[in-house]
């Protein structure tokens, strides 16, 4: 695969403060890759270099085969980025918002702003005053007005933020929408891991201006899950209270047991034990959420 973005040993500093320490990342073309951390982590500090808003101190970066620090201009003419404000005039309706934006950007075309309208199902609304939207609707249109040069890369900074968990569901639907028919390499910023658990393809854990791990939810997972907490709906009475069949476990409630395994492929061969002896109706692993991860890679990182 391509490279589309290459970070290099590069830190920030703002007032004689270290605001990135030493980070080294890079993504994929056509991949949706998650920048998470806690607020005031750098996420956004990492944005604006990548977008040559500001300089690195030191490191060097590419991001399209373009230097943010001497080409910013050609990043920002093939990238879309949505801040946290929708930076949206709202005594304008959304039609004339994204002409305006549009010709901003040099790139008018009323049939590419209705497609991007008829996307994002906003064609009812077209011409309703944008202050009079809800948050959802807004970054709606933030989103349309992202993409409306047809840009390889686009930026999200803390996208869902202010979203009712519909809303975010919403937003998530149409990102991974564009990234697959469009083919938009997508990097977002968040710091609510768990909405972003359905879409990512890979992830990087910022924290304290430092990239403290990297990689997929299975690279992840296979590292850091020691232990495997599985969660069973079952009829099963086990007459030991500590163990069945070899398995440790607790009961959680009436039917529910918590089985703790050292390996998923332990997983099989434990349901295979209790449909011998009783019903299944539900089992899930509990604690490989990607905010269970990161609070265990925060744990094993020596600056914590």
């Amino acid at each position: 695969m391509t490279t589309i973005i290459e970070v290099d040993h590069v830190s920030k500093h703002f007032s004689g403060r270290e605001i990135l320490k030493d980070v080294s990342f890079a993504i994929e073309e056509g991949s949706i890759t998650g920048l998470l951390g806690p607020n005031g982590a750098g996420k956004t500090t990492i944005i604006r270099l990548l977008n040559g808003v500001i300089d690195a101190t030191s490191g060097t970066m590419k991001v399209m085969n373009f230097n943010p620090n001497k080409q910013g201009d050609s990043i920002r003419k093939r990238a879309g980025i949505v801040t946290e404000s929708a930076s949206l005039y709202h005594d304008m309706t959304a039609w004339d918002n994204l002409v305006f934006f549009s010709k901003i950007y040099n790139s008018y075309d009323s049939k590419r702003i209705t497609h991007l309208l008829e996307q994002f199902e906003m064609i009812p609304h077209k011409d309703q005053l944008v202050g009079s939207f809800s948050t959802g609707m807004k970054k709606r249109i933030a989103l349309a007005k992202a993409l409306l040069h047809k840009p390889s890369l686009l930026f999200l900074d803390e996208p869902t933020n202010g979203l009712d968990p519909e809303g975010i569901s919403e937003v998530i639907r149409y990102l991974r929408k564009v990234n697959q028919e469009d083919g938009v390499t997508i990097l977002i910023c968040s710091h609510v891991l768990h909405q972003l658990e359905t879409i990512c393809d890979s992830y990087l854990f910022l924290n304290k201006g430092r990239i403290i791990e990297k990689g997929t939810r299975n690279m992840l997972e296979n590292k850091y899950l020691t232990e495997i907490k599985v969660l069973v709906e079952t009829g099963l009475q086990p007459v030991d209270q500590q163990k069945y069949k070899g398995f440790q476990y607790k009961r959680i409630e009436a039917a529910k047991l918590e089985f703790s395994l050292s390996t998923k492929e332990e997983i099989t061969p434990l349901l295979v034990a209790i449909l011998s002896d009783s019903w299944v109706h539900n089992c899930e692993i509990t604690n490989r959420s990607l905010e269970a991860l990161y609070f265990k890679i925060r744990g094993e990182d020596g600056n914590e």
